[in-house]
């Protein structure tokens, strides 16, 4: 317990330096009174992100948004929450730490080799995890991964439901995000869809579509409810 106390102190104070250092530089931060009330404690916990996972990586985003892409790299625009479907952290790490999407999910594997990951998981008590940095894609929402960060959240919305220690860990890293980054939009990812059309979406295959329904809209409506101050567009109204 007191190593993992210790872990704790060191994350919060080596993000709340890297925050100091970046955000001076961005646009619009003029003066500590513009920064976010609380950085959040994000504790690092890197899945397998190497040369041959930055190929997989490549190769998909080559086939399904820009054949002359040359890195892995993104600027971020959008937030996407989803939920894991899964138990526990442990168990979301060690399915996003696989290189390659397994056999049984046949229409994934067709979309691409590369697995499915995000950027942070949130645990039902609220902790955040770190799995793959913010600037560099993940394969978690069709359409977006070139310009989102994807946040994923432990349990299923039924029978292990989303925590409000998870809504009030979604609020404080998307403040922290915002801050950081020129965020313009926050969905779901059974939002996603509804982005089709705008200019941030790109997708060659037109029969390759989301069809998920997390993290739903009541999660959502309440990380909404607490963020109407950063004006974060969510997706385009049905027609």
């Amino acid at each position: 317990m007191r190593a993992h106390r210790w872990r704790v102190v060191v994350n919060r104070v080596l993000t709340a330096l890297l925050f100091l250092l970046t955000s001076g530089s961005r646009a619009g931060l003029a003066g500590p009174e513009q920064w976010p009330a609380e950085i959040p404690v994000i504790i690092d916990r890197p899945i397998r992100f190497d040369e041959e996972r930055s190929k997989l990586t490549l190769e998909y985003r080559r086939v399904h948004q820009d054949a002359a892409a040359h890195d892995t790299s993104i600027t971020p625009r959008v937030i996407v929450l989803h939920y894991t479907g899964g138990q526990s952290v442990q168990s979301t790490w060690a399915y996003f730490n696989r290189l390659k999407a397994e056999a049984s999910r046949k229409s994934l594997l067709r979309a691409g080799v590369v697995n499915v990951s995000a950027h942070f998981v949130v645990d039902q008590d609220g902790t955040i995890y770190r799995l793959v940095p913010e600037t560099t894609m993940a394969r978690h929402v069709i359409g977006l991964n070139h310009v989102s960060i994807g946040v994923e959240n432990v349990g299923n919305g039924k029978t292990l439901p989303l925590t409000d220690a998870q809504v009030t860990a979604n609020v404080a890293l998307i403040r922290y995000l915002a801050g950081r980054y020129a965020i313009t939009h926050l969905i779901g990812h059974q939002e996603a869809d509804r982005m089709r059309g705008h200019a941030y979406y790109l997708e060659k295959d037109p029969g390759y579509r989301n069809t998920h329904g997390d993290p739903g809209s009541h999660f959502m409506s309440r990380v909404r409810a607490q963020l109407g101050d950063l004006a974060l567009e969510g997706p385009p109204a049905r027609p």
